[in-house]
């Protein structure tokens, strides 16, 4: 009888066994289920930034997910890791003029950069939008380690561990093997996907000016198998410097920014494979210049290329002064001419850009016919404060010799690149700002000279009382 019990006792023990191993396996197997259906889900909201300063608040995220992407896409200067010295005209070390001895900026160490890293990646807002979004990014020079830097870094295969780490990026991943952070990504299924290249911009980058090369020709390489890829219903491809706009060609003497402008047979070369590859539906997100703006040009590709730039999360050309001045900001951002600049009476400034802390928003209605996209950059609330809606068959070349080109001498929005604008107009902002200064030296030499006179007048009506 004993016997009999501990057997039947066992036979309970194996039944109940069975029951909850099975119980697992099905749970295990509904999970893997689920993941693949999530795999299979269009994606229709991607939101991106760039230009989060670890030491700022960051009150921008509670916006991005009330806007709830199933993507967000670092471009760039996730954290400002490298060091920045002061502002000093004069004494032993002077950071600003023609005059200075030693750089403004400085790399910091393997141990500062990632305390760096753990700043924005405990913050609770941030970990909010951890656990439900896909986190995917590239880097830009602050988060590369250096201001400005290029291939001459010494420090970027340490940094490079060190972005891949923040990115959560899977140990055996490609990333941590080659020279460099590009990936691509596809998402979605069939007919609805989405593939997106986010290129490294630093890694292989000649110096500034040079002309040479952005990518290298790994990249380059890369790049070319992955434009020439099966096709894709969108191809979004980021870089963490403007592609269309180019700042610099307008701005100078004042001041140049980054920018593949900078870099035009680079540009020309990136232009030239998009259209070799016939791929419809290609558009540029970027960052990196602490505006928002969105910007295309026609004349490339047989179909408008948009390059929709968001910067920064935290930091941005109106907050440097006081709010009293921000007209000026605004003002001279309209006066600075720009063929390529998107406007429209949906912008919330004159300009069409943004000085303020800002968020970029890609929404896809896959559902509409034809298929709808709506670009947009939105403010610290959620807001718009540009946007342009297009149909996805705008983003389709209309024949396979559709090029366009704009004729010496002739000048077309969306077309003509800045470089080639008349000077007086490519130099306006330049003109006036010297205009400017030369106006109130002069007005101040001549409340000077009043004075004097004043003064002289007073002393001669003294001798003669």
């Amino acid at each position: 009888m004993e016997s009999a019990g501990r057997s039947s006792r066992w036979l309970w023990w194996w039944w109940w066994g069975a029951v909850i191993s099975g119980a697992v396996i099905v749970s295990c197997g509904g999970g893997g289920n689920s993941l693949k259906a999530e795999e299979k889900l269009a994606v229709s909201r991607i939101a991106f930034g760039s230009c989060a300063d670890q030491s700022a608040p960051q009150p921008i995220w509670n916006a991005i997910i009330k806007f709830d992407p199933q993507v967000f896409i670092w471009m760039g200067d996730n954290i400002y890791g490298d060091n920045k010295r002061p502002f000093r005209l004069f004494g032993k070390e002077r950071t600003i003029g023609p005059w200075k001895n030693v750089p403004r900026f400085v790399p910091a160490s393997h141990q500062e950069m990632e305390a760096k890293y753990n700043i924005i990646k405990s913050s609770p807002a941030y970990s909010r939008l951890r656990r439900n979004t896909k986190i995917i990014g590239t880097w830009d020079d602050h988060d590369y380690g250096l201001n400005d830097a290029g291939k001459e870094f010494g420090g970027k295969n340490s940094n490079q561990r060190l972005l891949l780490n923040f990115l959560d990026e899977p140990q055996d991943s490609p990333r941590r093997k080659q020279a460099g952070v590009y990936a691509s990504y596809t998402l979605g299924p069939v007919g609805r996907q989405i593939k997106i290249i986010l290129l490294d911009t630093r890694y292989h980058r000649d110096p500034l000016s040079s002309d040479g090369t952005i990518l290298g020709s790994s990249q380059w390489t890369w790049l070319e198998k992955e434009l020439k890829s099966p096709a894709s219903a969108i191809t979004l491809i980021g870089s963490s410097i403007q592609v269309i706009s180019n700042l610099s060609a307008v701005t100078r003497p004042l001041f140049s920014m980054e920018s593949w402008g900078r870099f035009p047979k680079e540009r020309d070369r990136l232009f030239k494979l998009i259209a070799e590859s016939k791929r419809d539906g290609v558009f540029f997100i970027s960052g990196d210049v602490h505006y928002g703006e969105i910007t295309r040009y026609d004349c490339a590709v047989g179909y408008p290329l948009y390059d929709i730039t968001s910067s920064g999360l935290t930091q941005a050309v109106e907050k440097v002064v006081p709010p009293s001045l921000h007209f000026i900001v605004r003002f001279l951002a309209w006066l600075t001419p720009s063929t390529m600049r998107v406007t429209s009476r949906s912008c919330r400034h004159k300009s069409c850009t943004y000085g303020q802390p800002n968020f970029g928003a890609i929404e896809i209605d896959w559902n509409a016919t034809p298929v709808a996209l709506k670009f947009e950059v939105r403010d610290i609330n959620g807001l718009p404060v540009m946007g342009v809606h297009i149909p996805l068959s705008e983003l389709r070349a209309q024949s396979t010799n559709s090029v366009a080109t704009v004729k010496v001498g002739e000048h077309q929005r969306h077309c003509s690149l800045e470089v080639s604008l008349p000077w007086i107009v490519k130099y306006r902002l330049a003109i006036f700002f010297f205009c400017t200064v030369a106006v109130l030296l002069l007005a101040w030499l001549g409340l000077n000279f009043a004075a004097i006179l004043v003064f002289r007048a007073c002393l001669r009506k003294c001798k003669l009382d």
